[in-house]
């Protein structure tokens, strides 16, 4: 190992990663893939790259498996951060790829699965996160309170604006990480999808799955719909309890968001749920963009059979 990357501990043990929109069924691929590979001898196991399947209680709003819909295939990186805790993607790599390197040693493969962009990218790709700065975190933070994300959005363009056309610029959390690194001295910010990425691992299969956009409109929005119907109101009431409300990421969670202000009175039911299905349908588009970059990516149109993945 001479540039940092790695290669499989044994011919048969590979990285896999299934992508795409929400609401396109990628968990039920990786299952399929699982049951198939496991069946053949490879005794392959499921890592979630979902950033918000990650917490402990948020289930309901992010259409987390529960244990027997796992099919008793080891699922890894799953409630494993409490709704309080910051669960950025710079703790997240070094964790997630020491799940990988742990099921490859045992030579299974490593099925890495979700729709969170960057979780997916710094597993699968060789780039690395600048430190983090509590102090100065903090003080952005403190400016972000008094003055609003426009101001800190405005400083960013005007320092790297190449990073401000990348970050959605809705994402407070983004926009002070990526000021954040600035005033540490880098020249731009680092933690982003390189323009030509090079895999951590040979051989690394990628496999994308579409739907078309009216289809998955439909089933995002009846999604949605499911979620309040499931009881995302008490299990939020729950997570409350439990300091959601003091976490820098859960609390800002599509869906989470929305059940708070309604259990607040500032949205009305069918408001508090027209507004996540908006943003659902957003997030989808930004998935979707962001996956498309990946130049080894391999396209199937959903649902596709596990199978099919492996006779290539």
């Amino acid at each position: 190992m001479t540039d940092g990357r790695t290669t499989p501990a044994s011919d048969r043990a590979r990285l896999w990663a299934v992508v795409g929109a929400t609401g396109t069924g990628k968990s039920d691929l990786a299952l399929d893939l699982a049951e198939e590979l496991r069946a053949r001898g490879n005794p392959a196991e499921i890592i979630n790259a979902d950033a918000m399947q990650l917490y402990r209680g948020m289930d309901i709003g992010t259409a987390k498996l529960s244990v027997v819909e796992r099919r008793g295939i080891p699922h890894h990186m799953l409630d494993v951060r409490d709704v309080d805790e910051e669960a950025a993607v710079a703790w997240y790599q070094p964790a997630a790829r020491a799940v990988v390197a742990d099921i490859q040693s045992r030579g299974g493969d490593a099925i890495l699965v979700g729709g969170s962009g960057l979780y997916v990218s710094s597993v699968i790709f060789d780039f690395a996160f600048p430190p983090r700065d509590t102090l100065l975190r903090d003080r952005l933070q403190r400016e972000l309170d008094a003055h609003g994300l426009d101001a800190l959005l405005t400083r960013l363009r005007r320092l790297d604006p190449a990073t401000a056309e990348r970050i959605d610029p809705k994402n407070a959390r983004r926009v002070m990480r990526a000021l954040e690194v600035l005033e540490q001295g880098s020249a731009t910010h680092g933690a982003v999808l390189p323009p030509q990425p090079a895999l951590w691992q040979s051989g690394t299969r990628i496999v994308g799955l579409h739907v078309d956009r009216p289809d998955l409109v439909r089933r995002l929005d009846e999604r949605v719909e499911r979620m309040w119907q499931s009881g995302l109101l008490a299990e939020v009431t729950e997570l409350r309890s439990r300091g959601l409300e003091r976490g820098v990421t859960a609390r800002r969670a599509i869906g989470y968001a929305q059940a708070l202000a309604q259990l607040d009175g500032e949205l009305s039911e069918r408001e508090a749920i027209e507004h996540t299905q908006a943003l659902t349908r957003r997030y989808a588009r930004r998935q979707v963009s962001w996956f498309k970059r990946y130049a080894d990516l391999e396209w199937y149109d959903a649902p596709t059979s596990a199978v099919s993945l492996l006779a290539r």
